[in-house]
């Protein structure tokens, strides 16, 4: 299942790149990665399906 996010650069929701699993500082998980059309990094908040 692909991971979708908010592109700030491209104003669309796309299909996060080569998503990674990260986490907050407050111990809540996040996934970032690229936008695969302008090369923006995509951080979205939750974990990663």
């Amino acid at each position: 299942m692909a991971v979708t996010g908010f592109c700030m650069k491209c104003k669309k929701q796309t299909e996060i790149a080569d998503p990674q699993p990260t986490t907050l500082k407050n111990g809540k998980p996040a996934t970032t990665g690229t936008c695969p059309t302008c090369g923006t990094k995509i951080f979205k908040i939750g974990k990663a399906a």
